[in-house]
């Protein structure tokens, strides 16, 4: 881990709100600031009603700043995915072997960051095919570490995604 101890967590519209709140309570009570980033600043609403306000603009992330990356599930990746600041951030936070975290969809951004190839994984079914046509080797349980990333199927898979999280970052 780095010296700054701080997240950078990705959110759209339709983001899952209880795969970003639970890691983003979690982190904050570990000790780590934790940064919202989007393609636009606005209340992103997520798909049970909670609203965030990104800090920052997916374009105008330092990735110096950054120990890790979370990458929520629900609608948000098939926007994420789209944005080519948020590709440049995904990619290059884990090309640099930094830690990346994922959940349910969020594997559609490392997907279109091209960063899958060779990799393990987990993801909600809906994507596993996605995920091996890009080169990883899906496993179904509730959480994968892979070197420096981290993937869970679900929000009942919470648990076991924090606490790997939480190791990676040297919390544990």
């Amino acid at each position: 881990m780095g010296s700054l101890g701080r997240v950078l967590i990705l959110v759209e519209d339709g983001f899952e709100d209880i795969e970003y709140f639970v890691p983003y309570y979690r982190l904050i009570e570990e000790g780590f600031t934790i940064d919202t980033a989007s393609i636009e600043i606005r209340a992103i609403s997520g798909k049970h009603g909670y609203t965030v306000k990104p800090q920052i603009l997916t374009r105008d992330v330092e990735l110096e700043k950054y120990d890790a990356l979370i990458i929520p599930g629900g609608r948000s990746p098939e926007k994420l995915r789209l944005d080519m600041h948020t590709l440049r951030v995904t990619r290059d936070i884990m090309v640099s072997g930094r830690t990346v975290a994922t959940i349910c969809h969020g594997p559609q951004v490392l997907i279109s960051a091209g960063v899958l190839k060779g990799r393990r994984i987990t993801c909600h079914p809906s994507i596993k095919d996605d995920v091996m046509l890009a080169g990883a080797s899906y496993i179904d349980q509730p959480v994968v570490v892979d070197k420096n990333l981290i993937s869970s199927r679900k929000p009942e898979d919470l648990p076991y995604f924090c606490r790997e999280l939480i190791r990676a970052l040297g919390r544990v």
